[in-house]
């Protein structure tokens, strides 16, 4: 019998502590292609002695919840939107580890599974990220009662392209992309960018992130030809024309106000995928603004490290808290 209760006790614990997945959406989903049998789907390769996971296809959007413990819980929320250029979702190392340490420090925190901007799968794909980063917020918002968390503290991380998502969601709040008919606000309260993508301008882009996000839709065939020859797959992109307007609109420096939330941007000096000029252009626009920046440089990182930068014993996430409880959010 004490067996008996014991691995009840344990199987009791384990379901308390497990992840729950919320859609994003009830019913038809807001943008979406009907196409009968879509599924999610993702691949797996070893990466620096682990493991990590890459949604190629995302058909159901939705939340990975992580609720603290009652007794730790402080009240703030973050929303994390993985990185992987629009392309795919990084998921492991720029979502869930991210999402465990902030667990561990009293944080509830949300990984976005959002749509990609897929021209075959959903109706205008420059908008559907951003939709689903709303929906994020408006969900954890009106549901803040609920899982312990103060409607004032919910902010969003991103990393990468995950980091433009962020950004625009803290840049473009006012326009709803969702229906919002309790006018729940949709700004996030703070924003913490890692190696962002910022700029859509041609001399500081990240080629492949503005091409799927704004980008022409091309044939299937076109499109696979490109990604087919990958060695010349970048230059390919770079030649393909993308509407000035839609530059302006989603180069996130050119859209900052005074009260874009407050910031903690980190990035690496020698990042050769984004260029950290990106995340100096968008501390230079929150300066202007008067909007609260707090920045954190790395001289040697690269780009992608998630959580550890492993050319450094600081580590940028304890700065970041450091930087939330200075704030009053912590």
């Amino acid at each position: 019998m004490r067996q008996l209760l014991s691995l009840l006790f344990v199987l009791f614990a384990v379901a308390l502590h497990a992840q729950q997945h919320l859609p994003l959406y009830e019913g038809a989903i807001p943008n979406n292609k009907p196409i009968p049998g879509l599924r999610d789907s993702s691949v797996f390769y070893p990466r620096h002695g682990d493991t990590m996971e890459f949604v190629i296809r995302v058909a159901t959007p939705d939340l990975t919840i992580y609720l603290p413990e009652k007794k730790n819980a402080s009240g703030a929320a973050v929303i994390i939107c993985p990185g992987g250029g629009y392309t795919v979702l990084a998921v492991r190392h720029e979502g869930h580890q991210i999402a465990r340490r902030l667990q561990e420090e009293g944080i509830a925190a949300f990984v976005l599974k959002y749509r990609l901007p897929s021209p075959y799968m959903v109706d205008n794909k420059e908008v559907v990220p951003l939709q689903d980063a709303q929906r994020a917020i408006q969900l954890v918002r009106e549901n803040a009662a609920k899982w312990d968390i103060d409607p004032r503290k919910i902010g969003i991380l991103g990393s990468s392209a995950g980091g433009h998502l962020a950004s625009t969601a803290g840049t473009h709040w006012q326009t709803a992309q969702i229906p919002n008919p309790k006018n729940t606000s949709l700004r996030p309260d703070f924003m913490i960018l890692n190696y962002p993508v910022i700029s859509f301008a041609d001399s500081l882009t990240h080629y492949g992130s503005r091409f799927n996000l704004v980008g022409p839709a091309l044939s299937k065939e076109e499109f696979a030809r490109i990604m087919n020859d990958w060695k010349n797959s970048e230059t390919a992109i770079r030649k393909i024309p993308v509407a000035a307007e839609s530059i302006k609109k989603y180069s996130n420096e050119l859209q900052v106000k005074s009260d874009t939330p407050p910031t903690f941007i980190t990035a690496a000096v020698d990042d050769d995928v984004v260029k950290v000029e990106n995340t100096l252009l968008f501390i230079a626009a929150l300066q202007k603004n008067r909007a609260p920046v707090q920045s954190f440089l790395y001289a040697h990182g690269g780009h992608g490290y998630g959580m550890d930068n492993p050319t450094s014993e600081v580590d940028w996430m304890e700065a970041c808290l450091g930087w939330l409880r200075e704030r009053g959010i912590l």
